[in-house]
């Protein structure tokens, strides 16, 4: 049996690329479809500003003439300046239940990362940490969010076989939501506020919340700047992330806190899960996609956190608590049952020790993984 890799050139190339994780996933009950709309922008060089400052290579891997795999290679020029490193990515690598097309299309990876002297490989992981990252290795069970990656089991042993080890872990929490806000976690609600001069800020439309989306990136540049895969946002990549994304927030789960001359000092944001609903949609908003995705997100009982971030000069001051208090409060209303956290770094301790007093627990995991080329 002969596999071929080959080069994603065409139209009807990337169209096979977007979709064959349809194909692949279809018997898999926890795997949440991308947007495609998104896909068809993300993957487009000449819509996605990523592609300007990154060298990629796109590939589908064929097996006696059979689409069987899929694999995207990046060599990110600037996050490689910015950390002075010579680091090649594989990510959003697709296949079924076979390790020679796996091991080809990692293969054809590796030699072009030598080929342009790169020293070392990690993956999965896209443009930035904003990008779905790392395999899963904990938690197979349980549900996934949008823009996580919900691989099979068999890809970990998969990778171990080829040399690969730990890079960085990530895991996710799921949170109970409290049928009131407890007693202690009001107290310090209220020591934090006293006495500062800060406005908190909360949201009814996405009217008013869209002056506050790059303010928000802005400070997002700021407080992300050491985490692991993060490139600041330019601003027109602020432009492209909020019209991608503010259609699907609901404004009541995005908190702020400013300064009295409303420059934001602390924010975060969450939205109510919409996997459901993009599965129910298959990945598409038109016709009627968009509309099972919002029926979803008004009957689902989980929220989901995606961002969040506190200017370091006002760390330590209560402003997680504030915002988590906020937050827990909005949850209650709507009558959630518990938060996913989405990923946080494992070594991050200050986050993980305040999903801890909100009651939360790890229930998944994931693993980036890394491998020297010689």
């Amino acid at each position: 049996m002969t596999i071929k890799i080959k080069e994603v050139k065409t139209k009807s190339d990337l169209r096979k690329f977007i979709y064959l994780p349809a194909k692949i996933h279809q018997n898999h009950k926890n795997w949440v479809p991308p947007i495609y709309s998104d896909d068809f922008v993300f993957f487009n060089s000449k819509k996605n500003k990523s592609f300007s400052y990154c060298d990629t290579i796109l590939l589908l891997a064929y097996k006696n003439d059979k689409l069987v795999g899929r694999i995207m290679g990046i060599i990110h020029k600037k996050y490689n300046e910015l950390h002075n490193e010579s680091n090649a990515r594989f990510s959003f690598i697709e296949t079924y239940d076979d390790f020679e097309v796996f091991e080809a299309l990692i293969n054809y990876i590796e030699n072009w990362a030598k080929n342009n002297y790169c020293n070392k490989i990690v993956g999965p992981l896209g443009f930035s940490d904003k990008d779905p990252q790392g395999f899963m290795i904990e938690g197979f069970n349980e549900p996934i969010v949008i823009s996580s990656n919900a691989n099979f089991e068999f890809v970990n042993s998969f990778i171990d076989r080829l040399n690969y080890v730990k890079e960085v872990d990530f895991v996710v929490y799921k949170i109970p939501v409290p049928a009131e806000i407890p007693a202690f976690y009001e107290a310090i609600f209220k020591r934090a506020v006293n006495g500062k001069k800060i406005n908190i800020i909360e949201f009814q439309s996405r009217r008013q919340l869209k002056p506050y989306i790059k303010p928000i990136l802005t400070l997002l540049n700021e407080t992300f700047k050491e985490i692991y895969g993060f490139i600041p946002f330019e601003e027109h990549e602020m432009n492209d992330y909020a019209n991608r994304y503010i259609y699907l927030l609901d404004p009541q789960f995005v908190k702020v806190i400013t300064d009295y001359d409303n420059n934001p000092l602390a924010f975060i944001i969450g939205m109510p899960d919409i996997s459901e609903g993009v599965i129910k949609a298959k990945g598409k908003l038109l016709p009627f996609g968009f509309f099972k995705i919002v029926a979803n997100q008004k009957k689902t009982k989980q929220l989901t956190l995606l961002l969040g971030g506190i200017k370091e000069t006002f760390r330590g001051q209560g402003f997680d608590v504030i915002l988590g208090k906020l937050t827990l409060e909005s949850a209650i209303k709507r009558g959630f049952e518990f938060i996913d956290s989405h990923l946080e770094l494992e070594n991050n301790t200050k986050v993980r020790s305040e999903m801890e007093r909100m009651g939360g627990k790890v229930y998944k995991k994931y693993r980036i993984y890394q491998k020297k080329l010689l």
